[in-house]
Order: structure tokens, then C-alpha cells, then sequence
């Protein structure tokens, strides 16, 4: 059973209310549930808990307002309906495995009294109405109506209160002070209304309207026992409104694609419902008599917290401030909270220039829109947010006309991203809405730079780089950023500073790597941002040295390696390593005076930064060399580094 509070009394209008369609809203959060299965869902609206049984996991589990789980109540096998008291104290629960009515303390979630219901009784469903605890009990084919007193000193269970009377499969029960409503689901559904103030239930009318008698797969009852709406089988998908005295239809609330599975009504006579959709719309809220449900909300496939809405898986917190439901998806059950679904949604929009000239006024005009009209004297906040008041200054408020329309002008004393926001609280009928819209509001432009831009370097070369900012407004202060190239070093703050009386901030960067050192400067309210960037280039370290010759001596000016000509002369070069880096050999041969290229490849560096070459074959005679290693940006293996040559080595074979 899912009814709101039955010490709240509605009044239903028999007159259509007429509700203009706004685009469809969002549910507003969705948690999922630690449960194997559904059951049924019951609101406690004074300690702000949604209690949610679990028939396979033998459980109830209780969430906070946002669908958080903040208790489970456990031992409770196969539990199935639970109803809660007019004052939210005590949640009772039907416990088919434990052949008994189990009554939860809402103020501790546990377990304080259980009611035997008598050996294989199996209650399944429940209702509170006359001060006593109805429930249907027993097996296919034959199911019943029971009953006890929980106030009583010593309960008894009345069995059987309707002799005579059995049902093949345990029907819904729904009640609202003294009236109890019994409820066949299925092929062939149909209702039963009785009195039972006296403790034993009197039949006032049973039957059920033609359009409403197939595949009724949910019914809820106001909180003044006067109306029912059934999610039923009424062709076109609709769910049929019926009169409880002589249970005939007073009307229909259409939904779309397929028929409703779930209905629930909250305590001002709002209407949800539901139905088992995956690309349709999922929960429709009407106003009582209307044709047009006011709110709207789909979920697709892939939405987080669920798509499809269980069977009767609807429930209003008994103030209506929220709606409840349970919902399928993504392999799990989730709870969906719906926040101010009671409300008519409100559409808020602001309009401002896009640009704007500081210290100028300018106009913002903005409106309030939504199917219900707003009533006289309706407010919106005006507030403005800029980089003097980042926390926004309220402009005051604005009354907006009968269209919902409002207007104002302001004088922005600030440049930069300037936001105007119309903040509307909401009312009774009207769920709060906000708008925004941002101007760009001239700032006088900056001068910022920073030097070293294009230049060269040593590996390790210690550079000062230095950022120069102009006259500004108020803010002094600049950042200077270092990033080096290459994925594996990120992006570094270097310093955040005031510049000095010369308007100069200077920081010093390690020149290891190519880098792009970044000045920045964040703007103020009269100044406009600035950022400016200078790359500098680093060498690599490299060092070649050469093996195995017999002896050193200078061929004029040149100091040359003597080898003979049957020995292999080793070049080992070390260069700063890098992963994948390699280095490039290039051997060049002296002939009539001049150097003519002999040949070129690329070896491997290791992880200590070495690579070892051997240079093998018949060693011609006579014949002056000489080989260098050198790094080449994107030849040798990576671009980290801006292309190095290293210092020829000249040698010589002898006999």
C-alpha cells in the first residue's frame, strides 16, 4: 500500500483543469538500492525515510530523502506490503516466511512487535483503516481478509472477515479513514469498497467501470477516500478516474505507448503515474480532472538510475514536497527522487547583451514561463556576479507582469564576464526556477611580455626568464608557468608573484628540455586578462670518445686516433638519454683536400644514456676520417630536445 498521510483530507474539483505543457523535466537524483528484488514502498514524512522491501533478500532497506540507504531491517522473509500510520511512527510490514505482521519503530528502523497471523497464512498485502490493520492472507487459489487491533493489550487476529469470499491471487488493499478498497489486479480486474468503522467490513459498492476491468496493474485512493485512479487496461492508454460511492468513471488521464503500471496520489490530489517505457515518456503528473499532465519525465537506456519505472513503484512524501520511484536499469534497482513535483515547472530566462562598454548602463529583460498563470505581485531576485563580487550583489527584486516578463538596467562597475542571474523562490503552485545570462564588458587592454622567446640554450643552462606587465588597474599579480616538452613532465607552476616597481617578475628555468614558458596575468576589473608564452630551446649532452688505437698524433693542427688497419676501433657516445632515443653517426673521409660524406646510420641509446659502436671491415690505408654523433629533433626518436651536433673525432689507419 502506498497512500499518503489519511490524516490529510482532500478535496477533488470535478471541473478540468486546463495545464499548458512545458518541456519535459528531470528527475533530480537516483541512488541505487542494495536489494534482490521489489516489493513495496512506504514514505515516513516525519523522519524524512522511504522504507523499500525486498521479498528475495528477505529485508527492508530504509534510505534518507536523496535515496541514500541508512539502515536495513533484516529477518524479514519474503516481506511484501508495508503501510505506515497517519503519524509516520510505525511502519507494519506483511512477512509471508514468518506467517505474521511485523511493526518497524520508524524512529530507530528495528523491529518492535510482531503479529502472528496464523501457521501458513502467508499475508501478503496490507491497509490501516477504522484504527485496525487489514491484511489478505493464504495461498492459490484462496486467498482472505484479516484483520487486529495494534492498540489493543493483547492483539487477536479476526480471520476470515469476509466469509464466503476468497480471491485466487491476493489483491491490493488501499485505504483512507474508514474506508477500505479491495483491488483484483489482472485479466478480469475489479474493486470493492467497504466501511469499516465498526471493525468489521460493510460493503458500500463493488464493481468496476467497463473501460477500467482489464489488466489493472496498480489503483490509488485519495486521502479523502473519495476518488480512485486505476492504472488499467483503458484503450487509449490512459488510467481511469473512479468515483468511490458508486465506483463509475469520471474521467481518464492519458499517457503514451503503453499502459500505466503504477498510480499514485498525493495528499493535495496531484496525480502520478507511471508506465513500464523504454523510449517513451515514464512518469506523467496530472492536476485532478486534467487532460495534460503538467510534468513529464523520460528516461533513456543509458540513463543513470534507472529507465524503466517498476510496478506500482510510486509513492509522494506526505507533504508532496518529493515523488518516489522505483526504477529499473543498467543491471540494478535504483531510487529515483522527484523534487517538487507537485509544482507547476517554471522556465526562467535572462537577456542580456552580448557585449557591453564598462561604467555604461545597459537594459536586461527576462521571463517567467510555465502552464500555470503567476499570480500578481511575483517576484524574481536579481543578482549580479563579476570579478569584484564573485559571490554575486544582489540588485534587488523585480515584479514581474502578467505575461511573466520583468526588465531592469544596470551599470556594470566592473569589465570581464559579467552575469546577470533571475532567481525565482517558487509558491505553492509554482516550483522555483533560475535564469542567467553573461555579458562581455569591455576591459582596457594589457600589455604583457616575456622574453628569451626563440632562443637557444646548453643542456642545463640556467635561464632567467622575465615577464614585464603595464599599467593596470589594481591587480599586480602574474603567474609564470614551465612546460617542458614531452608527455612525462607536466605543465608547473614556477611562481606567482606581484611585479616589482619595474612592472618585472622573473623566474628561473632549468633548461633540460625544449620549454614553453607561459606569463600570465588574470585581469582586474578595469584591465582585460593577458597571456603570453616564449619557447626557448635545449641542447643535449654528448660526448664521443674512441678505443683501441695505438697511438694519438696530429696531422697539422688536428689531433687524430692511429689505428692498423687489421684493428676495429671502438666509438662509444654518451647523450642525454630519453626513452626510444637514438643517436646518429655520421662518418665523413678526407680526399684532395676536401670532406666527403661516408655514410650515416642511427644506433640505440641504453638506459645509462651509451651507445657503442664498432666499426668493422678492410680498413684502407692512408686515408684520413673523422665521425661525430649527433641528435637530430624527430629523426632520433623523439622531439624533446632541439637537434645537437657533437665534436668531430678524427682517425687514421696505418699498416
Amino acid at each position: 500500500m502506498r497512500t499518503a498521510s489519511t490524516a490529510l483530507a482532500v478535496l477533488f474539483s470535478s471541473a478540468a483543469l486546463v495545464a499548458g505543457t512545458v518541456s519535459p523535466a528531470a528527475a533530480d537524483s537516483g541512488k541505487a538500492l542494495s536489494i534482490a528484488s521489489y516489493g513495496d514502498i512506504a514514505v515516513d514524512g516525519v523522519h524524512k525515510r522511504v522504507y523499500i522491501s525486498d521479498p528475495d533478500g528477505d529485508k527492508v532497506v530504509v534510505t534518507d530523502y536523496t535515496g541514500k540507504v541508512v539502515a536495513t531491517v533484516p529477518d524479514l522473509p519474503g516481506v511484501r506490503d508495508l503501510v505506515i500510520t497517519p503519524d509516520s511512527s510505525t511502519v507494519y510490514a506483511a512477512v509471508p516466511g514468518a506467517d505474521a505482521v511485523v511493526a518497524i519503530e520508524t524512529s530507530t528502523a528495528t523491529t518492535v512487535a510482531q503479529y502472528p497471523t496464523g501457521e501458513n497464512t502467508d499475508p501478503q498485502t496490507l491497509a490501516l483503516a477504522g484504527g485496525r490493520v487489514w491484511f489478505m492472507y493464504g495461498q492459490q487459489p484462496s486467498h482472505h481478509l484479516g484483520s487486529f487491533d495494534p492498540a489493543a493489550a493483547a492483539p487477536e487476529i479476526a480471520p476470515d472477515q469476509l466469509p464466503g469470499v476468497g480471491f485466487y491471487d491476493a489483491p491490493e488493499l488501499e485505504s483512507a479513514g474508514n474506508t477500505l478498497v479491495i483491488g483484483v489486479h489482472g485479466t478480469w480486474s475489479g474493486l470493492a469498497v467497504y466501511d469499516v468503522s465498526s471493525g468489521a467490513p460493510v460493503l458500500r459498492k463493488q464493481g468496476m467501470p467497463s473501460e477500467a476491468a482489464n489488466y489493472m496493474s496498480d489503483f490509488a485512493l485519495s486521502a479523502d477516500g473519495r476518488k480512485i485512479v486505476a492504472a488499467s487496461g483503458e484503450m487509449p492508454y490512459a488510467a481511469t478516474a473512479i468515483n468511490t460511492d458508486d465506483l463509475s468513471r469520471t474521467g481518464a488521464y492519458p499517457v503514451e505507448a503503453d499502459n500505466p503500471n503504477s498510480a499514485a496520489i498525493a495528499a493535495d490530489g496531484t496525480i502520478a503515474l507511471s508506465t513500464f517505457s523504454w523510449y517513451d515518456k515514464d512518469i506523467y503528473i496530472f492536476k485532478p480532472g486534467a487532460k495534460t499532465p503538467y510534468r513529464t519525465y523520460t528516461y533513456d537506456l543509458d540513463t543513470a538510475g534507472g529507465d524503466t519505472i517498476a510496478g506500482q513503484g510510486l509513492a509522494w512524501a506526505p507533504d508532496g514536497s518529493k515523488l518516489f520511484a522505483i526504477a529499473y536499469g543498467n543491471g540494478g534497482t535504483y531510487l529515483r527522487v522527484l523534487d517538487n513535483a507537485t509544482r507547476y515547472p517554471v522556465k526562467a530566462t535572462v537577456s542580456a547583451p552580448a557585449k557591453a562598454t564598462r561604467a555604461k548602463k545597459l537594459s536586461v529583460t527576462g521571463k517567467l514561463t510555465s502552464g500555470k498563470s503567476f499570480p500578481s505581485g511575483t517576484k524574481v531576485t536579481i543578482t549580479r556576479t563579476d570579478i569584484d563580487s564573485p559571490k554575486g550583489k544582489s540588485l534587488g527584486t523585480k515584479t514581474v507582469s502578467s505575461s511573466g516578463a520583468f526588465s531592469f538596467t544596470d551599470t556594470p562597475p566592473a569589465g570581464g564576464n559579467v552575469s546577470y542571474t533571475a532567481q525565482y523562490a517558487g509558491d505553492a503552485t509554482h516550483a522555483p526556477a533560475s535564469g542567467k545570462d553573461t555579458v562581455a564588458v569591455s576591459r582596457a587592454a594589457t600589455s604583457l611580455s616575456l622574453d628569451h622567446n626563440g632562443a637557444l640554450y646548453s643542456y642545463g643552462a640556467d635561464v632567467s626568464f622575465t615577464a614585464h606587465l603595464g599599467s593596470t588597474y589594481k591587480n599586480r599579480t602574474v603567474q609564470i608557468w614551465a612546460d617542458p616538452f614531452g608527455s612525462d613532465k607536466p605543465k608547473k607552476l614556477m611562481r606567482t608573484g606581484k611585479v616589482n616597481s619595474k612592472g618585472n617578475l622573473s623566474v628561473t628555468v632549468d633548461m633540460t628540455r625544449d620549454t614553453t614558458v607561459t606569463a600570465v596575468f588574470a585581469g582586474d576589473a578595469r584591465s582585460a586578462s593577458k597571456t603570453v608564452k616564449a619557447t626557448a630551446y635545449a641542447k643535449v649532452k654528448v660526448a664521443t670518445t674512441i678505443a683501441k688505437q695505438y697511438k694519438t698524433a696530429k696531422i697539422g693542427s688536428t689531433s687524430y686516433a692511429y689505428f692498423h688497419k687489421k684493428t676495429d676501433p671502438v666509438f662509444t657516445t654518451t647523450m642525454t638519454y630519453y626513452k626510444n632515443r637514438s643517436q646518429r653517426l655520421n662518418l665523413e673521409v678526407y680526399y684532395q683536400g676536401k670532406w666527403y660524406d661516408g655514410g650515416s646510420e642511427y644506433f640505440s641509446l641504453g638506459a645509462n644514456g651509451k651507445s657503442v659502436v664498432t666499426l668493422t671491415g678492410t680498413h684502407e690505408t692512408g686515408l684520413r676520417m673523422r665521425l661525430r654523433s649527433s641528435y637530430v629533433n624527430g629523426s632520433s626518436g623523439d622531439t624533446v630536445n632541439s637537434t645537437t651536433y657533437g665534436a668531430w673525432k678524427y682517425f687514421y689507419f696505418t699498416k
